[in-house]
């Protein structure tokens, strides 16, 4: 099961503050809005995302679709498509892509230590 670019959300109390300490450590800045209090940023192959205000905890998040420069793949299987196999192995799934669409869409799960994961498909 491929399931696209990982990287880790990190519930942050003062975005400026964590992008100045990330910064410290090599990373820069891969995309989002830091006025929306979003930020994805890179060091090397190792991605990380600082949200300030949307997420109650760290999450585990893959990006169906992209690689790990935020770019289109050619090929990807779809969250739809995750989903589907997710939920025939007995997966408990918190929130759930509506099946009938196309595009964009997104799942949620937890892991049995209580570690969200977001699957979140862009494109």
């Amino acid at each position: 099961m491929k399931l696209g670019a990982f990287s880790i959300s990190l519930s942050v109390k003062d975005i400026h503050r964590s992008k100045e300490f990330y910064e410290n450590l090599g990373f820069e800045t891969l995309g989002g809005d830091i006025e929306q209090k979003w930020l994805i940023l890179k060091n090397d192959t190792t991605i990380i995302g600082l949200f300030q205000g949307m997420f109650e905890k760290n999450t585990l998040t893959f990006n169906p679709g992209w690689d790990h420069n935020a770019e289109n793949l050619e090929e990807f299987t779809d969250v739809r498509e995750l989903q589907k196999t997710l939920k025939e192995k007995g997966v408990r799934l918190i929130e759930e892509a509506d099946e009938e669409t196309e595009g964009p869409a997104y799942l949620t799960l937890v892991d049995p230590d209580g570690n969200p994961i977001l699957i979140d498909q862009h494109r």
